[in-house]
């Protein structure tokens, strides 16, 4: 690294973590569980669970998976929205020393079925309003057991069969689904009780997480995330956030879902080791619901994506909630806007920080520190032990004050992507990670995002990679070529707009978006097409679409 870099980097740096003696997660559940015994660590529709509750319930469940015969590193896949049976299962898979493999719920039959073949699942936990899914291609994957649970199931009767009841019967928010081997959740749990838990010697280097992410291919691949990447990077967010934290009382508030890495590590990890309850939103969407759950409970901290903001302080009852407890919001996934910051803090009395990172960093690189008195339009300061480089398209590190593509090292990035030697050679050198974004930095070491080197999208702080797009609308007979991008939106940042040639002329925008929904999770469907006779390309035939966007 030249020394203009490391010149910045010590203004910004705090002290550095001592990975050589990171404990492992199941290390710091155990104290957690221990020290926090008979307060709330989980809150969902009303119903609480203590750590000793946590305790309990997940070793139970890691328990029932020894006794199934699954062995040490097998990966079980956890398929749900944030319900209190996500935390019970995520630990009970991570006691049992195997990798948690977690699957976004939306996913299409095709979607799923790579994903649970490409890590290899063995079992999975699945909230039956999407066992649907499941069923089209269940044949077709390597999964041997199908956990079943219904959204209510960890709320005491008679709450838990009222809402089941109404999900199933009345909303009808179950599909029709046939998996006739399957098991229930809570069958699993209570032939645990009965069986001995034998706790497994996991090493740092253990794979504690497989977290698929886009590719530039339209493969979506799994980043290998061992115990040492996330506790790293749980210590690296401690010595940013844990100054302004209240240990053991402030309630953190989880509105993403939990199989996203943000909410993982920034939401679940962080706070379990904190010792704080954490408030789990079901359905964020419903903004009516989620100000109504905020304003039952004294909330100190909320995470989000920029979106989410941008909902609460539009809805109505938002801006009358007790802000005395909160301490700060904290924005990733995505650019957080300037007016949405600003209208937050004037709501709430208190700066929107932003944060930076990436699936493969565990996620978190960058993040700005909690005492900055107002929204500055920058991702923040460099984690501990994190070496950040701004390089240009030659590999040389750009001159001080200049954009170049920002490359991370430090102790949370990834091992590498499952079975993709060569795609993690694409990214990966000697520790340096290519993040593909491009980035500047100004004479007090903050960082700003000036624009995505990738072709990559970013719907609601999800990734959606073109070539995905381009090759499901290509499996549309009436689709010769197809190119996406991404458009600006107010709500979600960008969409996802598709330039299509076509085969015949009776093709119409209609269809190709229907056929997209059909293969593709809702976020990644085109919401707009436009018909072109020809694509810009270049000379060797490679679409190009930066013209497109221009």
């Amino acid at each position: 690294m030249e020394k203009v870099w490391l010149k910045h980097y010590d203004k910004a740096m705090k002290p550095e973590i001592d990975v050589a003696n990171l404990p492992t997660i199941l290390e710091i559940f155990e104290t957690s569980v221990t020290e926090y015994a008979n307060q709330t660590a989980f809150i969902n529709m009303g119903h609480e669970i203590s750590f000793e509750d946590l305790d309990v319930l997940s070793m139970q469940f890691a328990a029932y998976l020894q006794s199934q015969g699954l062995q040490k590193g097998d990966a079980v896949a956890i398929m749900m929205p944030n319900l209190l049976q996500y935390p019970i299962a995520l630990f009970g898979v991570l006691r049992a020393g195997m990798t948690v493999v977690n699957v976004n719920p939306l996913y299409t039959p095709r979607e799923l079925q790579h994903q649970l073949t490409d890590a290899n699942v063995k079992t999975i936990v699945i909230v039956d309003n999407f066992a649907h899914t499941l069923a089209k291609v269940i044949q077709d994957t390597p999964v041997q057991e199908v956990l079943l649970t219904s959204i209510a199931d960890m709320l005491p009767a008679p709450k838990r069969w009222i809402v089941n009841f109404a999900v199933k019967y009345i909303k009808k928010m179950v599909p029709d689904y046939d998996l006739p081997k399957a098991k229930r959740f809570t069958q699993a749990m209570a032939i645990g009780e009965n069986q001995t838990y034998s706790r497994p010697k996991v090493l740092p280097s253990d794979i504690a997480f497989l977290q698929y992410t886009g590719g530039t291919t339209g493969v979506s691949k799994g980043a290998m995330l061992s115990h040492q990447n996330m506790v790293a990077n749980l210590e690296q967010v401690s010595g940013t956030l844990e100054s302004s934290v209240s240990i053991g009382k402030d309630m953190v508030v989880t509105a993403l879902p939990l199989y996203h890495i943000f909410a993982l590590t920034s939401n679940c990890l962080t706070f379990l080791k904190y010792g704080c309850p954490n408030l789990l939103i079901t359905n964020p969407r419903d903004m009516k619901g989620f100000v109504s759950e905020l304003n039952k409970y004294p909330f100190a901290i909320i995470t989000g994506v920029n979106t989410l903001f941008n909902g609460l302080i539009n809805t109505p009852g938002f801006a009358e909630l007790d802000f005395s407890n909160f301490r700060f919001g904290l924005g990733g996934g995505m650019a957080v806007q300037r007016p949405v910051a600003e209208k937050w803090q004037a709501i709430t009395g208190t700066v929107l920080l932003e944060g930076y990172g990436l699936t493969e960093c565990s996620p978190v690189v960058t993040v700005n520190p909690t005492n900055i008195s107002e929204y500055k339009g920058s991702i923040g300061l460099p984690v501990p032990s994190t070496d950040i480089r701004l390089v240009d398209d030659e590999g040389e590190d750009v001159a001080e004050g200049e954009a170049g593509e920002m490359f991370v090292k430090g102790p949370q990035v990834m091992v590498g992507y499952l079975n993709r030697p060569e795609a993690t050679d694409e990214i990966m050198s000697d520790g340096w990670l290519a993040t593909g974004d491009i980035a500047k930095m100004d004479e007090d070491g903050f960082f700003y995002i000036v624009d995505r080197k990738k072709d990559m999208i970013l719907v609601s702080g999800f990734n959606v990679f073109p070539n995905e797009i381009e090759e499901v609308a290509a499996m549309h007979d009436g689709v010769m070529e197809a190119a996406a991008i991404g458009i600006p939106h107010e709500v979600s940042g960008e969409v996802v707009k598709l330039f299509v040639v076509k085969k015949s002329d009776d093709v119409t925008e209609q269809q190709v978006i229907e056929h997209c929904k059909s293969l593709l999770t809702g976020y990644k469907v085109p919401k707009t097409i436009e018909f072109r006779d020809e694509l810009p390309k270049t000379n060797v035939g490679k679409i190009l679409r930066r013209e497109l966007r221009d």
